[in-house]
């Protein structure tokens, strides 16, 4: 039997055409119904007949009936919001964790074969558990993708093909093995997994700079709703389009991506200034922020995060990144933020792969061996989170209302401002499924700790939203998909009225792109195959 380190990918990206052997058996499939206990054991049965490469029961395969506790531990492993591992949540029937693209091809098929709804995970960050949790169909099943994880770098051709499982931590730290001059524009949070991150656009301190981690996406390896491999060329324009951008779960199983390597200097600054409440009292710093935080040069990206502190206060910390030193930083500050006081002592300079240690917020003096964690350094993170796109600075007077709601809040809740402009502004809202480009300032991330009081918590996000909307995008009012909120809106089983539906949260997350994202789903997944909570959906049949 081949180990598991044989069965992965070589680091060479295969050629497409080694699954051509297999014979898609259901290609024109009847689901046989069978009952949950012996859901596991005819699909094993199945996927032996559907892949010729071998996977160990023990280390891929688990239910609760073979090893309970064994079960729940793979299970939370990558759950990453523990709101959602409540003993009342649907658990799946089992879980896969595929060792080689064959699986997951054979997964799909025999899903179908079976009837048993699929959820695919690579990283188990979405905010709403729809890669984990299905609370709409059961039984089903889930896959699991953390042993697709290699990373090929190649330095030469400014690229690397990444696979689903890995995450961007990962992939920080490989791109900075091979060289301190190169980066890839991705998020802020090391733990997050590649597959699914870069379906919904992925932000993070570059994208001033180069735009989304989408942006710089040159290929990908994707099994579709028939179990077919497929790569850019094979899978067409418009499916490569709506994979970058059109959010997870809905066109098929990202397999791996091709990034585009960017430049980064040798020599980065980064600092951070916090702002209370009693430094800056009427606002004169924030607003400031907000005229001129998606204007300045595009190497400088300045993000705020205002913070509960829990003894009846908050702060806003204004933490930056520039592609340069702190001397031309200082420069540059001193002519367009003088309001935030930066100096000489606020500022680090450093290498790119340290400022991923800084914009994850990781204690100073981490070691970037940490970046190759794949659980979140917080414990059993339990939260709610909403979104908007800002279109206009916000009034001082509402400022001061976010404030007062604020210190009523325990450490663990935030919010979180990330400038637009640049390379963003530059950029056509159709060029990708993600629209949010010019004329946006910026995005907010509104997060409630949910931990001990989860229904007080979710009030008050809801609460402080609906504060929210005069001040915000409006017609749609807007937000971005990698954080979902199952509060604008959710497909039912009943598919019939998922398109009307969809149309409402569609347009939040896409504007006028949904409705081309909806076309291409129809075509590359009429059955629906890929669907959960928020996927999108196909046309309506005409009667």
């Amino acid at each position: 039997m081949l180990s598991i380190a044989e069965m992965r990918l070589s680091k060479s990206v295969p050629s497409i055409s080694y699954i051509s052997f297999l014979a898609l058996y259901f290609f024109s499939y009847t689901i046989t119904p069978i009952s949950s206990n012996s859901l596991h054991k005819y699909f094993i049965k199945c996927l032996h007949r559907n892949t010729n490469v071998n996977f160990p029961l023990d280390k891929t395969f688990f239910t609760p009936e073979k090893n309970a506790s064994t079960f729940i531990n793979v299970l939370e492993e990558t759950a990453q919001n523990y709101r959602f591992l409540t003993k009342a949540t649907p658990k799946p029937s089992f879980i896969f964790k595929p060792v080689h693209e064959s699986h997951v091809q054979a997964s799909v098929m025999c899903s179908k074969k079976l009837g048993i709804h699929l959820r695919v995970r690579s990283g188990g960050h979405d905010f709403e558990a729809v890669s984990y949790v299905s609370q709409i169909e059961t039984p089903f099943l889930l896959l699991d993708l953390s042993k697709l994880r290699q990373i090929s770098v190649d330095i030469d051709d400014n690229s690397a093909w990444v696979e689903a499982g890995a995450t961007l931590g990962e992939v920080y730290y490989r791109i900075a093995e091979k060289s301190k001059i190169h980066g890839f524009p991705a998020g802020l949070c090391s733990t997050v997994g590649v597959g699914g991150y870069i379906t919904g656009g992925g932000y993070g301190a570059l994208m001033r700079k180069y735009g989304l981690a989408a942006d710089n996406v040159l290929d990908a390896k994707i099994v579709d709703a028939n179990g077919k491999l497929l790569d850019r060329s094979s899978m067409g324009e418009d499916m490569f389009w709506a994979i970058r951008g059109g959010g997870g779960g809905s066109f098929g199983i990202i397999l791996s991506w091709k990034l585009k390597l960017v430049p980064v200097p040798e020599t980065l600054t980064i600092f951070s200034v916090t702002k209370t409440l009693e430094q800056d009292p009427d606002f004169k710093t924030l607003s400031k922020w907000q005229h001129i935080a998606d204007k300045l040069v595009e190497d400088l990206f300045i993000r705020v995060v205002i913070r509960a502190s829990g003894n009846s206060t908050a702060a806003a910390s204004y933490r930056g990144q520039f592609l340069g030193t702190k001397g031309t930083l200082i420069e540059i500050m001193k002519k367009d933020f003088p309001e935030l006081g930066l100096t000489e002592k606020d500022c680090t300079e450093t290498r790119w792969i340290e400022t991923v240690i800084f914009n994850g917020e990781f204690p100073e003096g981490t070691p970037i061996e940490t970046l190759l964690q794949v659980k979140s350094p917080i414990v059993n993170p339990s939260f709610k989170s909403k979104g908007d796109i800002v279109k206009k600075p916000i009034p001082a007077l509402v400022l001061k209302g976010i404030f007062k709601r604020m210190v009523q809040q325990q450490p663990g809740t935030f919010l979180a401002f990330a400038p637009y402009g640049g390379m963003m502004a530059k950029i056509a809202e159709s060029e990708l499924p993600f629209p949010h480009r010019s004329g946006t300032i910026f995005k907010i991330l509104y997060n409630a700790d949910t931990g001990k009081t989860p229904a007080t918590q979710i009030n008050w996000i809801r609460e402080l939203y609906s504060f929210m909307t005069p001040y915000v995008s409006s017609n749609p009012r807007q937000t971005y998909v990698n954080y979902r909120d199952l509060d604008l809106g959710q497909n039912t089983r009943n598919m019939t009225s998922n398109f009307k539906n969809a149309q409402i949260w569609g347009a939040k997350y896409f504007k006028g792109n949904f409705e081309r994202l909806v076309r291409i789903k129809s075509k590359v997944d009429p059955d629906n195959v890929f669907r959960h909570e928020q996927s999108i959906p196909t046309l309506p049949v005409q009667s």
